[in-house]
């Protein structure tokens, strides 16, 4: 795997690999470049048989202060083409190649969460913020809306009346109050954000893959499907499952909870 990033640094340990986004002195705002950088890492990464578990951050006080508005947007006003390519790149990461990614994803919001930045938060599987992160959608302060398709993520993940206060006002708020309207799915203080990220991750490494990357599949598809469709849908795909589990992960599971007993659903819950 290429190693000349500038924008991100890609780390791997243990089957976790860590995409970081690296320009720290300006808050990890996103440029074409770094546009670039992620859609190539994780098409990479995608096929990569080191990587169990991806996490999404970004290096320094930030995880990312959204689009970096000189590079992004002032520098290719007049580049039609190069305007046209940094915004293939940036959607195609943040939504196409996040949601489609065959391994579980988790957003680490170890700080400013800006704007454009909430799509990959909301792309990936999971999202575990810092206490005192701070999350804002700022744009009506400066006379545009939340673009992209940050609009469409907030509309889809949070309550309406959540998704209408914070965009209409622009005013900030915290990691707990983004766990407490679920743009993230908890928030723990800042100095066990990286520890209990990595707990998350071994976590998910101890379950069958292809049943994590099935299951994934299956919870997104479903969400605007009828009763029939999903039905029909979700009969279709345990059955795809199946025949592609290198593990028998169905037929495990069976024998450790009707025949040896050792595992018993319900117990030895997991704790933060």
């Amino acid at each position: 795997m290429t190693t000349d990033y500038k924008n991100i640094a890609v780390e791997k340990d243990n089957g976790i690999t860590w995409v970081m986004f690296n320009r720290p002195e300006k808050r990890n705002a996103m440029s074409p470049q770094l546009h670039y950088e992620m859609d190539d890492a994780l098409m990479r990464l995608a096929i990569d048989d080191e990587t169990k578990v991806l996490i999404i951050t970004g290096k320094g006080d930030a995880f990312s202060a959204g689009q970096d508005l000189k590079l992004y947007f002032r520098e290719t006003e007049n580049d039609p083409v190069a305007k046209q390519r940094a915004q293939q790149a940036a959607n195609s990461w943040r939504w196409h190649r996040i949601t489609s990614f065959p391994k579980p994803t988790i957003a680490m919001v170890n700080g400013y969460c800006f704007g454009g930045a909430f799509t990959q938060v909301c792309a990936c599987d999971i999202a575990i913020a810092s206490d005192t992160a701070t999350f804002g959608l700022s744009e009506v302060n400066w006379g545009v809306i939340p673009g992209g398709i940050v609009s469409w993520n907030i509309a889809e993940l949070l309550n309406h009346r959540d998704a209408m206060f914070y965009a209409m006002t622009g005013l900030p708020f915290d990691g707990r109050k983004a766990a407490e309207i679920k743009l993230v799915n908890y928030s723990v203080p800042a100095d066990q954000l990286h520890d209990e990220t990595v707990k998350i991750a071994k976590l998910l490494m101890e379950k069958n893959p292809a049943t994590l990357r099935y299951t994934k599949e299956a919870v997104r598809h479903v969400r605007g499907m009828s009763h029939d469709q999903a039905y029909n849908f979700l009969g279709a795909k345990l059955l795809a499952l199946q025949q592609v589990d290198k593990e028998k992960g169905m037929q495990k599971g069976l024998n450790e909870f009707l025949d040896s007993k050792t595992y018993k659903p319900g117990f030895g819950e997991f704790k933060r």
